[in-house]
């Protein structure tokens, strides 16, 4: 949410908001601080800059994102980009390290360095971004480490990646990885999504593909 950073999932966002009275109440308006949705870019980027003065890393790393692809009103800047996840990786945002390898894995405003990217992987990965541990599986795989790859995907799918879980199915199928492992990352990947299904998200994925939340 722009206005207070929290993080909502797609079935709260759609399920009905009640009072402590049992009625029925504006549920578009943010269920945390009560704040009516943004109507403009400009009142978007208000609230973003108002948590960035307050040293807000979730929305230092979304500034950065809007600077990378010039969205919001913000000039496409790669450069302030790479400074603001610096700066949010530094406050303890594990996705902002991502970002950062994202940026030298595909040399957007940097060079190619894909050493660098997977520094800056691992950071994101140790602070538990499940994005950031599947590139490295892929960057093990692709080296020829599997073992090592097959841990990363291992840790990855049990946070809910599901290209990781295709992608030690893929190395079950080439030999790479036993049958247990595979019913293992399956296992894990179904008791993510058991932990995060619920009635709720189940309606606002029917209504909309973009809430889907399984794949």
């Amino acid at each position: 949410m722009s206005c207070c950073g929290k993080v909502i999932c797609s079935g709260c966002y759609y399920a009905p908001v009640y009072d402590d009275q049992g009625n029925k109440v504006d549920n578009k308006k943010c269920p945390f601080c009560r704040t009516p949705p943004c109507d403009s870019d400009r009142e978007t980027i208000r609230r973003f800059e108002k948590r960035m003065d307050l040293n807000d890393a979730d929305a230092i790393n979304q500034v950065g994102c809007f600077y990378h692809a010039g969205m919001y009103g913000y000039r496409q800047d790669y450069t302030k980009a790479l400074e603001l996840f610096h700066r949010s990786g530094e406050l303890g945002y594990p996705k902002a390290y991502c970002s950062i390898g994202y940026v030298y894995d595909r040399g957007r405003g940097e060079e190619v360095d894909k050493k660098k990217a997977m520094h800056y992987y691992e950071l994101a990965a140790m602070g538990g971004d499940a994005q950031a541990r599947s590139n490295l599986g892929m960057y093990e795989e692709e080296a020829g480490n599997t073992e090592r790859a097959l841990k990363h995907y291992m840790i990855a799918a049990s946070a809910g990646d599901n290209d990781s879980l295709d992608c030690i199915k893929d190395m079950y199928s080439n030999g790479d990885a036993t049958k247990e492992d595979y019913t293992t990352a399956l296992q894990s990947y179904q008791t993510y999504l058991g932990e995060v299904k619920s009635k709720q998200r189940d309606e606002a994925a029917a209504a909309s593909d973009d809430n889907k939340y399984i794949d």
